[in-house]
């Protein structure tokens, strides 16, 4: 199937995209071998493909969310530069 010029005016239109004539010409050359490839997809036999999301099989690899005792606060806040009773203080970065 071949992508008219007009065409493509008319979704540069839509998208408010200015296009001179060469763009358009060159876009409704590239648009027609895009759309020619799906053409030639779908004349391939996917009768007993499985549908995927990645062409390769994907696993979680992340661990078990496990609890587990952290630092105590006091042992971490020791090493601060700036410190109220149970935060970290920084400057202000921002007015």
């Amino acid at each position: 199937m071949r992508v008219s010029e007009e065409v493509v005016r008319h979704v540069g239109h839509l998208a408010r995209i200015e296009l001179s004539e060469a763009d358009i010409a060159r876009l409704s050359r590239e648009l027609s071998g895009v759309v020619s490839m799906a053409d030639k997809l779908r004349e391939l036999d996917t009768e007993g493909v499985e549908p995927t999301t990645h062409a390769i099989s994907v696993t979680n690899v992340f661990r078990e969310d496990v609890c587990k005792p952290s630092f105590e606060r006091e042992t971490i806040l020791e090493n601060s530069a700036g410190r109220d009773e149970k935060t970290f203080l920084v400057p202000q970065v921002v007015e």
